[in-house]
């Protein structure tokens, strides 16, 4: 509905008729347009009433109107009662038929439900033009078919000029490849209404669900899940569409990335292609990826060069002319045993020996043996690659005929006695590796040890033993075999050592005692050397890993600092150190099946992805209430690793005042970090929602919790570097918590939030950060309780901004200049001074968070030491800057002044109430701010305060009430 451009009567219903009248008219443009106006200001009691017609609701949950209006000013009428108003209140009523009626429903508060009374931001008087005001308001949500809207006025004169009803939605949009239909907002304001989302055409889903969060502005926010090209699809239109690739090109998987013109050697003529097909005698390996030019064999090895050495042969050849556009080119030798005539040749035996190997060379020479003596072989050396294998014709090779030479064969490799006697012995040996052909019989050739003039005795056998007679009693005899082919003798064997027995006896040679003696102290030294092996195997492991852990450990620790770790204290250990970052999360973090979390609702982005609420339910344990943050889709290997590195930090920690890892999901899609659940959000904005609504001893107690967790991930050599009240979490039971480890360090740049900064390589937080940290990047834990006296500060002014609206480098010279932050609104003195010692320029002075936990235990014991309040002046710090405590005198008008305390929404407040010099302003006590409009606890605060410095410029003393 839109009475603008309503030209004929509205004919709204009007209780009494003495009351609202509707009046032709013309807008700024001249255009006739239809109004209401009412003005028995000269009347007492008034209550007019006017309705509009039944609107039809549809499916809309939350109604916006918008009102155009004017309204005398009650000053500039003369000889009026004092009812007179310049405000009217506006209502709705629901209904599934259009049946109210001039009686129906009743002219008052319930059955109607009040939306808001409408104050103009501008009144007029007799004398000048209207001035129009133009106010919006909604209410939802709505239930049933329609709605009426009604006005009440009290007794105020004024016109109703135009009133447009109307709603918003999130239209139709493409995201993500996804389509997601138009969408209206949720009853509330801050409702987020899930749209579901398609793929668009000739797209497919990355990650599931698809949704979008439509905001209570019309907007669309946090998108979920995707979907991307197909594959032989590329984006078009500015990402709206999936267009095919064209002839000539593919895209042989899914994804952003757009399509690519055919890899030599290969063609496509049709559209939407995945692959390019390769042309004739071209081919692509099973292992080549699509995006791969086709190939095809290599020619033959070239110039073959052999070297035969009785039955042994060397072959080397170069390559080929052609590798076929490959370079995983490998040869192959082919041996086979021909007939003299060379016209029928077989496969060689399995015994001949290819050295390095036979298939798969990657050199270009081969040394072969164990050939037959005097006969004819043909080798084939092939050239393949990694398309030999699809062409259906053989490998090229290059062939070489051989003959190889007469040769003995060689040496018996060892010899062994199988009894004795007094006069023989029986002896037995292994056969020649290489017999180089058929073995005739064995030569055994023996004398006696130490015999002179070394003459030797021989005997012949078939077979690979023989019993050697007539031999001395009790005497040593050295001992050789050869054996014989067509080809002649071999080389002998090594001399080997036996001894006959006395007469009378017969026994196994004194060769087998020492032998069996041998075994058993053999087996002796193998046990004791597996036991000595075994021993210092575990040291060197053991050693090992504490080598590593102490490695680890130095990185972090100082013998000679103050910080020393000492025996059995738990030592935190950065995550970066790890080899595979992997490992400090499975060390670290337990890892959650996804079945066991259960995601009800967004709250949040965070760096990596969404912030959402949930359920944990793991076995054995109750069901609790989780925070989960999740890893947006697309992410890169690094955005995994510095997401995950939080948890790897987390779990580390176990303590009351530090936020409580439950544990990782990396095993399922999204990737998760599950953590306790804090209801209260944020400190810095909890507190600011709740501006003055807890007493001093409320919020030592928070500082209290959050230095004792400061304190023991001092103790544990952590050092946080983003210690803000913005990084810490409150519970229910408003205790506080410190959160957000190391993410700090992985921000990107974001023009629109100047809270971290570049400086020398690196984004720092600079209200918070230390002097030395800011320009040397000195991170200790000094350093953060420098931070730590910034959030007492955040803390004692319930979450206003440190430095105020100062830039960051005006922040950095201030504190160069000695400036320290004054004491907040109604600050105890103490606690302003253990802020000041905080701010210490050199850190070895600063205390340590043991100290501060013990200040702020006893000031906790002694309730009325936080009785004395700190004055603006109270510290070493120098008044900086007119923005900090502005000179009244400086200002025109009072309206200036409330500008540069940025109250100037207030400024017709004061004037109208009569406050329109700073003599008078400086009178002003909380009473009077809250009687000229000024509700906001927080604003009268900053009002005041200022107040409070305008006196000190006066030189007056008088207190100011809060």
């Amino acid at each position: 509905m839109d009475t603008k451009w309503v030209t004929s009567e509205l004919a709204w219903t009007a209780h009494p008729e003495t009351g609202w009248e509707e009046v032709s008219g013309y807008d700024e443009a001249m255009n006739p347009i239809r109004t209401y106006q009412v003005c028995n200001v000269r009347e007492t009691s008034q209550n007019n009433w006017l309705r509009t017609q039944f609107i039809q609701r549809h499916d809309i949950q939350r109604v916006y109107v918008e009102l155009k209006f004017t309204v005398r000013d009650c000053n500039s009428i003369p000889n009026i009662p004092g009812s007179c108003k310049e405000t009217f209140n506006l209502f709705y009523y629901e209904s599934d038929t259009d049946s109210a009626s001039a009686s129906s429903p009743f002219w008052m508060e319930n059955p109607y439900i009040k939306v808001d009374t409408i104050a103009p931001d501008e009144s007029f008087s007799k004398l000048e033009s209207g001035r129009m005001n133009t106010k919006v308001r909604s209410f939802g949500p709505l239930s049933k078919n329609g709605f009426y809207l009604a006005f009440q006025d009290l007794g105020a004169c004024m016109s109703l000029i135009s009133v447009r009803a109307f709603y918003k939605k999130c239209s139709s949009t493409i995201a993500g490849f996804a389509v997601f239909p138009e969408t209206l907002t949720g009853a509330e304001p801050t409702s987020l209404v899930i749209a579901p989302g398609t793929c668009i055409a000739n797209a497919v889903e990355v990650s599931v669900p698809l949704k979008l969060y439509c905001n209570g502005d019309g907007e669309w926010m946090v998108p979920v899940g995707a979907c991307t090209c197909a594959a032989g699809y590329e984006p078009a239109m500015k990402d709206t569409q999936c267009q095919a690739c064209s002839p000539g090109t593919f895209k042989s998987k899914q994804g952003e990335s757009l399509c690519s013109p055919c890899p030599p050697n290969s063609r496509t003529n049709a559209g939407a292609a995945t692959l390019c097909t390769c042309r004739g005698n071209y081919f692509r390996a099973d292992t080549d990826p699509p995006d791969s030019a086709c190939t095809s064999v290599p020619s033959a090895p070239r110039s073959v060069i052999s070297n035969v050495n009785e039955t042994s042969l060397v072959l080397e050849w170069s390559e080929p002319r052609d590798s076929g556009g490959r370079d995983d080119l490998l040869y192959n030798v082919i041996c086979k045993k021909c007939s003299v005539e060379r016209r029928l040749c077989m496969r060689c035996d399995d015994n001949v020996e290819f050295v390095p190997r036979q298939l798969g060379l990657t050199e270009r020479h081969i040394y072969i043996s164990n050939l037959m003596a005097h006969t004819q072989y043909t080798f084939e050396i092939q050239a393949v690659n990694g398309v030999s294998s699809k062409n259906p014709q053989n490998p090229q090779f290059a062939s070489v005929n051989i003959t190889t030479n007469q040769a003995a064969p060689s040496a018996v490799p060892t010899m062994h006695l199988h009894g004795t006697t007094g006069s023989s012995m029986s002896l037995s040996w292994e056969p020649p590796k290489q017999p180089n052909g058929i073995i005739l019989d064995y030569e055994i050739k023996y004398f006696e040890k130490g015999q002179s003039d070394g003459i030797a005795n021989t005997v012949t056998s078939q077979k690979n033993m023989v019993r050697l007679e007539g031999l001395k009693s009790d005497a040593a005899y050295m001992v050789q075999v050869r054996a014989r082919t067509v080809a002649g003798y071999g080389q002998y064997s090594l001399p080997m050592e036996f001894r006959t027995v006395e007469d009378g006896s017969s026994s196994k040679s004194f060769q087998e005692l020492p032998l069996i003696v041998g075994s058993a102290t053999a087996g002796l030294v193998f046990v004791i050397a597996v036991v000595v092996i075994a021993i210092v195997c575990f040291r060197k492991q053991q050693n090992s890993a504490d080598s590593e852990y102490t490695e680890k450990l130095q990185q972090y620790t100082n013998p000679s600092s103050a910080l020393a770790v000492t025996p059995g204290m738990k030592v935190y250990i950065d995550p970066f150190t790890y080899e595979d970052p992997n490992e400090a999360v499975r060390e670290f973090a337990k890892e959650i099946d996804i079945s066991c979390v259960k995601i009800e609702e967004v709250i949040g982005a965070g760096e990596f992805g969404e912030v959402c609420r949930g359920r944990l339910k793991l076995p054995g344990r109750r069901e609790i209430f989780v925070a989960i943050k999740t890893l947006k889709v697309g992410y890169t290997e690094r955005q995994r690793r510095d997401f995950l590195s939080e948890a790897s930090i987390m779990g580390q920690f176990d303590h009351p005042n530090i936020i409580h890892l439950e544990g990782v999901v990396t095993k399922s899609r999204p990737v998760m970090i599950v953590t306790e659940f804090m209801e209260n959000c944020a400190l810095d904005s909890f507190l600011r929602l709740n501006d003055g609504q807890f007493t001093v001893i409320q919020l030592v107690g928070m500082l209290r919790g959050i230095a004792a967790g400061m304190k023991y991930l001092s103790e544990m050599n952590y050092v946080h570097r983003d210690l803000a009240a913005r990084n810490i979490l409150v519970n229910s039971n408003l205790v506080c918590k410190v959160s957000d480890f190391g993410l700090s360090r992985f921000l990107e740049d974001d023009p629109s939030d100047p809270t971290y900064t570049s400086s020398l390589g690196g984004k720092i937080p600079i209200r918070w950060t230390a002097p030395e940290a800011i320009a040397y990047r000195k991170f200790t834990s000094a350093s953060d309780v420098w931070s730590y006296g910034i959030v007492m500060w955040e803390v004692m002014s319930y979450g206003e901004r440190p430095y105020w609206d100062m830039s960051n480098q005006d922040v950095i010279n201030a504190v160069e200049q000695d400036y320290r932050l004054p004491p907040p609104m109604d600050c105890p003195t103490a606690l302003h001074q253990l802020m000041l010692d905080c701010w210490v320029r050199d850190r070895n002075l600063r205390p340590k968070f043991a100290q501060i936990v013990n200040t702020l235990d006893k000031l906790i014991r002694n309730a009325a030491s936080l009785k004395v309040i700190a004055s603006v002046q109270s510290g070493v710090s120098q008044p900086l800057l007119d923005r900090t405590v502005p000179d009244y005198t400086t200002f025109t008008t009072v309206g200036d002044w409330l500008d540069a305390i940025k109250m100037g929404r207030y400024k017709e407040n004061f004037v109208n109430a009569g406050f329109a010099s700073f003599d008078l302003v400086a009178q002003m006590t909380a009473e009077d701010l809250l009687r000229i409009g000024v509700t906001l606890a927080g604003h009268q605060k900053k009002i005041l305060s200022s107040i409070q410095d305008m006196r000190l410029q006066m030189n007056q003393t008088l207190p100011v009430q809060v």
